[in-house]
């Protein structure tokens, strides 16, 4: 149940994995930050973002857990924005981690993953928050600085689906719409499951024209936009789950 999960690490007195060491900060200087994501595009954009604020400061960026864990070492953050499932770990443990590396920064974890196990999961091994990657701008800053000022931060969808956990009640799961044929259900899970269109047309030996159609096809049919959108329909729907693809995808 939700009231096992450690959300205030290291103050409350009891047993926990990870001690937080945060100390106060001179508010007077900018925070610290290092972004950690596989996807260099996205570490760029956040990283605009965040140049926004005066009291913000990017200091560093990596693409894998060993990288992260090496700059973070040598450049002692305020902050580290992850995500959940990056190389060089499994699921959370890249967040453990991290903490165990580098104790005195905070950790908010920028995500596509929004099912109750990944929050558990991230919020169990030492994140102070936790916030969807359909976040806007003013959404994302909020938590940052919810989370330097020593809060526990969780975006509203997060929350709202903790706290259906919490009160028993079941989460909607959309169902496939009708037209979505086989093929294009396969391609949407491995979409899902960060796979790019020439990696798709080799697994399924088509062409990466065919599979470009199929794809487009598939997003207009269900009105998704993005990769963040086809994800989590692809979650929400079962055809996979935490980065896995389910074998009964295909068609």
């Amino acid at each position: 149940m939700w009231q096992n999960i450690p959300l205030e690490v290291g103050r409350n007195g009891k047993d926990e994995t990870v001690r937080d060491l945060s100390p106060v900060r001179d508010a007077s200087v900018p925070a610290r930050i290092l972004l950690v994501d596989d996807h260099a595009i996205l570490r760029e954009g956040v990283g605009a973002l965040i140049a926004l604020e005066s009291d913000l400061q990017v200091v560093g960026q990596a693409g894998s857990i060993p990288e992260a864990i090496e700059r973070a070492r040598a450049l002692q953050p305020d902050l580290i924005i992850t995500d959940l499932s990056l190389p060089g770990a499994a699921g959370a443990q890249g967040i453990v981690e991290l903490r165990r590396c580098c104790p005195r920064s905070r950790l908010l974890v920028l995500t596509v993953h929004d099912t109750e196990e990944h929050i558990r999961a991230g919020l169990s091994a030492g994140a102070s928050g936790y916030v969807l990657k359909d976040a806007n701008r003013s959404e994302l800053i909020y938590g940052i600085r919810a989370v330097l000022a020593g809060q526990h931060h969780l975006c509203a969808r997060s929350s709202a689906r903790v706290v259906r956990s919490y009160l028993g009640e079941p989460t909607p799961v959309p169902q496939v719409v009708a037209g979505v044929t086989g093929r294009e259900r396969e391609i949407l899970a491995m979409i899902a499951s960060g796979q790019s269109n020439k990696r798709i047309a080799q697994s399924l030996q088509r062409s990466v024209k065919t599979v470009e159609k199929h794809r487009a096809n598939l997003m207009r049919k269900l009105n998704l936009h993005n990769v963040a959108d086809v994800t989590r329909f692809a979650m929400q729907s079962g055809l996979c789950t935490g980065g896995e693809v389910r074998e009964d995808a295909t068609g």
